[in-house]
This record gives structure tokens, C-alpha cells and sequence, in this order.
């Protein structure tokens, strides 16, 4: 069995969600036998890490310094094999602006949108530009934050009245926002395990118009159908999506990619995420259950695959 050190809380917004995810892979990792090292990551990161001295680390950080690179360029520099993607993959992920102009370049289809950062409006005169994105885009709009995930700092635009409102929400989670297309139809979610996409998830919010942050984390706000219900066909072209997504992103182990559906049958692809939540509502361990796989043998596989990059990296 190995030694695993569990990083997780952190200073993200996300802080509470990562803290669940870890709890959950530290009892599964107990289960299988490991020696658990948890680390609720903060500015002693590194002196833990040489005190603990782990054969691996399984980052179950979301948000800021776990999803963006930053803790996987320290485990780097540490030489500890991690599990999930590398820095790079994570940097293009996190940011969805850059992510998106890689899905056009690269054909995947994704909502049109323009993005500015806190100098193009401060200082360039962007609002100037505002009602020829609007009438561009067509209402309602989407604007959110150019990082981030667990949908926070996101608002709808139903008029050109909510712009300055929903811009303000989400300047103050990121410096960069961007504004997007609003598509009306299912949210479904892909699930990518080394490379090999699960079943479909759909989450159906039972309330709320928007699957938002406490739709998709308090147990009972959301009905979640995995397999979602679409044809075989339909099913397989959105696991063909988040493949690409993942492929060309870069993502390694496991990631989740965020689609939806719009009325006319067509899917779209929202967003990466480069470590999906672990909690007892996230959609990574239900697609997995669909699959045949428990939340122990998630966990288990993932933790293998970066001990394998581990074994690969020694001399023959």
C-alpha cells in the first residue's frame, strides 16, 4: 500500500467543496489500505510535503491554486507523482476564454462569446461596446467569470437592464469576465476516465431555472439521470465531444466536460474541468457508479494511474 497525502480546502471560493471531496477520498482510500497523509492546503505546503513524505499525492483542490496549474507545478517541483492533469492542461482548462478559442480553432462546437478584463472596461472604453454584443449574442446572456467552477459568479442576462449588474457579479470572483450566448435546453455533463468517456449525466434542478452552486452541492435540490435519457446516437456524439475537449486540452487520469443540449437536438460544449468534485452529489462518481465502477475503485484507479507515472519515471 502507499502512502498518499490528500490536499484539499486551499484558499479558493471553493474551499468547502474540496474539503468534501477530500473527506470522501481520504475514508475511500482508508478502505483500500493506504496510509493517509490529509493536508488542508495553506502557506506551509511545502514544509508538510517533505515532513510526510508521500509515495503520491491525490489533489482534490477545486478552484484557484488545485484546478489552475499552481499546486501541480509545486508537486512538480517536489517530484511527487499526482494524481490528474499537469499544470499546463490545468492553466488551459481553468481559463475559460482560452479554452473556448482553442474548441473553435479546433471545430468543437461551443456558445458564441466575447470576453474583456477589468482594464479593457476601466480604461479602453469596452462598455462602449456592449450594445453591439448584445445584439451579437441575442438575450438572455450568459457572463461569468473566466475561472472558477461550481457555476459561482454567474449570471443571467435577460435585457441590456441586467448587463451592469451581472458584469459587476462577476468582476468581483475573476479580473477577466466573459459573455455568452445563453443556449435553452438540457445540462449534461461527460465524465472522461483515463480516456475512456462514461455514461451521459443530465441534472435536472428541481426549483431553480439555473443549475447553480447550491443546486449542484445541497442534496434534494437536483435530480440527477445517469444514464441520461437519449439515444444511443445522441449519447455517443457528446461522449465524442468531451473526448475532444479532453484531448485537446491535454487532461490526463480524469476531467469532466460540460455540454447542453439546445432544442434543436444539437450539443454544445460549455466548459473542462480538470478535477471534477468527489462529493456525494458530484457527477464524476455517478457516471462512474452507471459504469460499474464504485466511488472505492474511482478513487482506486485514479490513484493508480499517477503511481504509474511514477513507475514509469524511474531508470530501467
Amino acid at each position: 500500500m502507499s502512502r498518499v497525502a490528500v490536499l484539499k480546502g486551499g484558499r479558493s471560493l471553493e474551499r468547502s467543496v474540496s474539503l468534501r471531496s477530500g473527506a470522501r477520498v481520504e475514508d475511500a482510500l482508508g478502505r483500500l489500505g493506504h496510509d493517509i497523509v490529509a493536508i488542508d492546503v495553506s502557506t506551509d505546503l511545502m514544509p508538510r510535503l517533505r515532513e510526510a513524505n508521500p509515495d503520491v499525492a491525490f489533489v482534490a483542490m477545486h478552484g484557484r491554486d488545485g484546478e489552475d496549474g499552481t499546486v501541480q507545478e509545486l508537486l512538480e517541483i517536489a517530484g511527487i507523482p499526482y494524481t490528474g492533469s499537469g499544470p499546463a492542461a490545468c492553466a488551459r482548462a481553468t481559463d475559460k476564454v482560452l479554452a473556448k478559442h482553442l474548441m473553435i480553432e479546433a471545430g468543437i462546437p461551443t456558445p458564441p462569446f466575447f470576453a474583456f478584463n477589468e482594464t479593457a472596461f476601466g480604461e479602453l472604453g469596452a462598455a462602449e461596446a456592449l450594445p453591439a454584443i448584445e445584439e451579437r449574442l441575442e438575450f438572455p446572456i450568459v457572463v461569468k467569470p473566466a475561472s472558477g467552477g461550481s457555476a459561482l459568479g454567474i449570471k443571467f442576462a435577460r435585457n441590456a437592464r441586467d448587463v451592469p449588474a451581472a458584469l459587476v457579479a462577476a468582476f468581483s470572483y475573476d479580473s477577466k469576465v466573459l459573455l455568452e450566448r445563453h443556449v435553452r435546453g438540457r445540462d449534461l455533463a461527460v465524465s472522461i476516465l483515463d480516456g475512456d468517456a462514461l455514461p451521459v449525466v443530465e441534472a435536472v434542478p428541481r426549483d431553480e431555472a439555473f443549475y447553480d452552486f447550491e443546486a449542484r452541492y445541497e442534496i434534494g435540490r437536483t435530480d440527477f439521470v445517469c444514464p441520461a435519457a437519449l439515444s444511443a446516437d445522441l449519447a455517443g456524439r457528446c461522449q465524442d465531444l468531451a473526448r475532444a475537449v479532453y484531448e485537446l486540452l491535454g487532461c490526463r487520469d480524469f476531467a469532466r466536460v460540460d455540454l447542453m443540449l439546445g432544442a434543436d437536438g444539437e450539443p454544445t460544449v460549455l466548459e473542462a474541468n480538470p478535477i471534477p468534485g468527489l462529493t456525494e452529489t458530484s457527477l464524476l462518481p455517478q457516471a462512474a457508479e452507471a459504469a460499474g465502477i464504485g466511488f472505492d475503485g474511482l478513487v482506486g484507479r485514479i490513484l493508480e494511474l499517477a503511481l504509474s507515472r511514477q513507475t514509469r519515471s524511474l531508470p530501467a
